[in-house]
Parts: C-alpha cells; structure tokens; sequence
C-alpha cells in the first residue's frame, strides 16, 4: 500500500492533494484486487484477495473524510473565507449534492458517489474516534466504499476527482481495511490517515495492526490461564479479609497498593480476554453467514488489544516489584530499601528543585528555538530533547546551527547546571543516604542465606565440608557447655538477694521488739 519503491507513488512523501490523488488512483486502488501472475496468467480462487496473493480483504474497504465548515476571516482586507483547523465544534456534517453543492443536479452518478457526499455518523459506520499526530478524529465523515470491480471503483475515484471531493476544506482522509493473512490465521487492522493542514501541507501516516482472536493456542496455556485464575481469586478473598480487619490503615501500606495493583489488572485482562472470546464467535459467525463478504471494524478491537497490553505490562510490573517484597532477606534488597527510606525527604525536595529548574529551561528552549528546529516544535519534543541532553545524547551541531550565539550558551548553561550541579547533589544524596544504612543494617538478611545453606543441604544439592562438619558439632558442644564464670554474675545477684532478706528481717524483728518494750 505505501509503495515506497516508486518515488512517483509513495505514499509516505506525499505533500499536495494531487499527489494524493495519484496515488490513490494509480497505486492503492490496483492493490486492494489480486492481478494477473507474472506470467500473464489469471489468478484462480483469490477472489477478495489482495495483489500480493497471500491477505484476503474482508468486506470492502472505506475511505473517508473529515470536513471543516467555512468561516468568516477577521481580516477580511484579503480573504473573507477562511478555512481553520479541525475541531469537533466547526466539523460540516451536512448532506450534499455531488460536487460539494447543495442545488440538484440533473447529471446521472453512481449510487456509490453520491453516498461519498453525504455525512455518516459513528454510529452508521461503526467507526470511533482517532488521535492523530495534529487532532483527534470524530468516527464520522463522507465515505467513499471500495465495492466492485475494478473498473469501476477505478471510474468513482476518477469521477471524485473531477468533482474535487478532497478540496481546501478536507482535513483528514482516512482509509481502512480489515484482512485476514490465513497461512498465520491473523487479522490486521490498516488505518492509512492523511491529515491536511491549513497552512497546505499534508502528513501522512500508517498503522498496521495485527491482532490475534485466538486465545489459546495450547493446552499448557489453558491450564496456566486456569490456575492463574484460581490464585487470583484467593489472594483477593486474602486482602478483602485484610481490608476489613484493617480498615483505611490498610491503604497506608505501600505492598497492599502493589497488591491491589495485582489483582485490579489481572481481572482487567481476565475481562478482556472473555471479551475477545466472544468477539470471535462473533465475527466467525459473521464471516461464515456470508462466506466473507462483510464488512468488520477492527477499531474497537484494536483499542481493547491495547487496553489488554497495557494491563498486562502493568500486571508484570507490580509482580516484579512484588518480588522484591519476598526478597526482603536479601543484604542487598534490605540495604536498598533502607536507602530510600532514608533519602525519601532529601529526594523529593532535589525533585521539586530540579522539576523547576527543568521546566525554566523547558521555556527557554521552545521559545528560542520553536520556529528554527524540529526538535522543539512542542513543549513535548523539547522535553524529550532535554531529556536527550541531560543523557549527552544529543546532537550539539543542530542547537549551534540554530543559533550562533544563543545555540551553544544555553547548551552549555543548560549542561553545567543540569549535569554537572544538578546530579552531582543528586550523587551525594544518595551516598550520604547509604553509607547510613551500611552503618546501621541490621542482621535479619542473615537469614536468607542460612535458609538458602539449609535447604541445599535437606535436597542434597549440596554437601557439607568437613569444617563446616566440624564447626556444626563445636557449636552444638558450646552450646551444651557452661563455664562455671558465665554463672557467677547470677550467683552474685542470689548472694545480695539473700543479704537484703537478712537485713530487712533483722529491721522487722528490732522494731517489733521496741514496740514490746524489751
């Protein structure tokens, strides 16, 4: 579909609507139909495939596009129409004739070019919104349906240039195509959006996404699903009993957030996975109905694989840091968790300081150089550009060229107070905060390696030494032997105890004897 090879026809260097239409005609609409063999022959039982003889097309695809309605200009001394950006509040939405005019017409069109000048909701087209690099798209819009032969999808796309059907006011064209690869039973959802600017430039962009419905491929992964489930589910009836015993001091604890952590994106990917399950019933029953001439929106689909693959990065992260919770024992872990704890207020203060420092150079970047480099286009792009920056990543070259003066001072401003101040404080922060957990560490990480020794011993996969032998039977002898001088502090304690009990009972005996009168 890009066809990067001819530099005629190569979607991603289209610049101008004509380029646009040649491509269309002349490149995307010949491979959407499977072509003769390079030998000239016919192909044979690639009915709905495409030219490259291995996707099969389901349905038809679409093509469709956003409007933008005409505006009064507020300098009117050059042009009193002006055309704006995209927005959901300025989208035309109207129903028109062909040729973008609201009068009839007595000239005869195809049923397919006049539907291409009427707008279709979301709701009609099964469609959602997009984000695209400029705006984000209604799921609405004119559509155009790549149904029929050849010739005469080949005549409605030249008929729709005639009538100028991608004018000054299209802002976006969106084409999208449901296939299924059947070698790797796989379906991809292709999204082909143009969005056109006002200032007459066009960007083009291409999304491929491959999405599998089947969701277990083996029995070992059913059975894990399975138990995985089952393990969810009781460490959820675990921290419910906790929530209730504990109550809201429950939340205060940083490993029940990781838990719950745990739990709430394993449910969201155990949802999404029923969710796909019937999505495929679905559409299998859909594709078999009608032997595959339907036409299937993958858009949701694909939102819902990328909701499932954020959780389950998610999932992956919090398990991972739980591991740390179980390698508490480790000298190492402990001493690290120390640390933080240590350093906790030392960083959070650093971080307020150097988020302000960071975001006065943030300005200073995108004002100087937002109309002189690609880089700080947004407040995004230089961002990422100081990031690149602090990381010494970044090409110096291309901030001197911007500016021979003003490139190199706040590069090397921006490195000494950055780089050199900056994380040299937070170096010390984080050296002062160790050596003083190395000073008071405890011994409690002991144990892990005793345990682990243990263990190696009571399965074999480790023998003892002769000293370690050795030193076992010492130690268990001292601990069954007691010298006498490690008594004698108890022995002295008896003795005063006893002087104590003779004196006060000599006291009590003298005062009985005073009170008698003897």
């Amino acid at each position: 579909f890009l066809n990067q090879r001819q530099t005629t026809a190569d979607y991603t260097e289209i610049n101008t609507i004509d380029e646009y239409w040649y491509w269309l005609e002349n490149s995307f609409v010949s491979n959407i139909r499977a072509q003769q063999w390079y030998n000239g022959d016919v192909p044979q039982y690639l009915n709905g495939f495409l030219n490259d003889k291995s996707n099969r097309l389901i349905g038809w695809g679409t093509i469709r596009q956003l409007r933008v309605k005409s505006e009064l200009c507020s300098d009117r001394r050059i042009i009193s129409i002006c055309e704006h950006s995209y927005s959901f509040s300025n989208e035309e939405t109207e129903l028109f004739q062909p040729g973008w005019t609201t009068n009839a017409t007595t000239e005869e069109f195809s049923s397919s070019v006049i539907k291409a000048f009427n707008y279709s909701t979301s709701d009609e087209l099964d469609t959602y919104s997009y984000v695209g690099e400029f705006e984000t798209y209604r799921g609405g819009g004119y559509v155009y349906e790549f149904r029929g032969p050849l010739s005469d999808m080949k005549t409605n796309l030249s008929r729709l240039h005639q009538l100028d059907w991608i004018d000054e006011k299209t802002r976006a064209v969106f084409i999208q195509l449901t296939l299924y690869n059947p070698s790797v039973q796989l379906l991809t959802a292709v999204t082909l959006l143009a969005e056109f600017l006002p200032t007459g430039g066009i960007y083009t962009t291409a999304h491929f996404e491959p999405i599998n419905f089947y969701t277990f491929t083996s029995i070992l992964q059913l059975v894990c699903t399975i138990l995985y489930i089952f393990f969810i589910i009781y460490f959820m009836i675990i921290e419910i009993q906790l929530i209730f015993e504990l109550r809201l001091k429950y939340f205060h604890q940083f490993w029940s957030l990781i838990q719950l952590g745990i739990i709430g994106c394993s449910l969201g990917s155990i949802g999404v996975y029923f969710w796909r399950f019937q999505e495929t019933n679905r559409m299998s029953q859909s594709f078999e109905q009608t032997n595959g001439y339907i036409y299937i929106n993958l858009q949701l689909a694909v939102y819902v694989n990328d909701i499932l693959t954020f959780l389950l990065g998610y999932c992956c992260f919090f398990s991972t840091i739980k591991c740390l919770q179980l390698l508490r024992f480790n000298q190492q872990i402990s001493l690290f968790a120390e640390k933080l704890k240590y350093c906790a207020k030392a960083l959070i203060s650093f971080s307020i300081m150097l988020a302000i420092v960071f975001i006065a150079f943030l300005c200073l970047f995108y004002l100087l150089f937002v109309s002189k480099l690609s880089s700080c286009s947004s407040l995004l792009t230089t961002a990422q550009m100081l990031f690149e920056m602090t990381l010494i990543k970044c090409d110096a070259s291309e901030i001197s060229g911007a500016d021979a003066f003003l490139g190199p001072f706040c590069f090397t401003l921006f490195i000494f107070l950055v780089v050199f101040v900056c994380l040299s404080m937070f170096l010390s922060i984080i050296n002062d905060s160790f050596r003083h957990a190395k000073q008071n560490q405890k011994e409690d990480p002991i144990i892990l390696s005793f345990m682990l020794k243990k263990f190696l011993r009571w399965t074999g996969l480790k023998k003892s030494t002769k000293s370690e032998i050795q030193e076992e039977k010492d130690s268990r002898m001292r601990s069954q032997y007691f010298h006498p001088i490690d008594n004698f502090p108890d022995r002295i304690d008896q003795l005063l105890e006893a002087f104590d009990k003779i004196y006060v009972d000599q006291q009590a005996e003298l005062l009985r004897l005073e009170k008698a009168g003897v």
